[in-house]
């Protein structure tokens, strides 16, 4: 998986990406911890919390590639 999508499951994000959770944590959403976290799509979880998504996604990405020395 090289970049997130709004779409994708959260635990399959951090399942992929570890690094991501620094972001999770940034916009507040202790997700891991979430029985949600197992069924629900990042667009979702960003919803319930007030989170815009498409920043949160381009947040993800960019620390995805940062970390892969892109």
């Amino acid at each position: 998986m090289g970049t997130v999508t709004k779409d994708m499951g959260i635990m399959e994000i951090v399942t992929a990406h570890p690094e991501t959770l620094e972001i999770f944590a940034k916009y507040g959403m202790g997700c891991i911890g979430c029985a949600a976290a197992h069924f629900e799509n990042l667009e979702a979880g960003a919803k319930v919390h007030g989170i815009n998504i498409d920043d949160m996604v381009n947040d993800m990405n960019a620390v995805i590639k940062e970390k892969s020395g892109q």
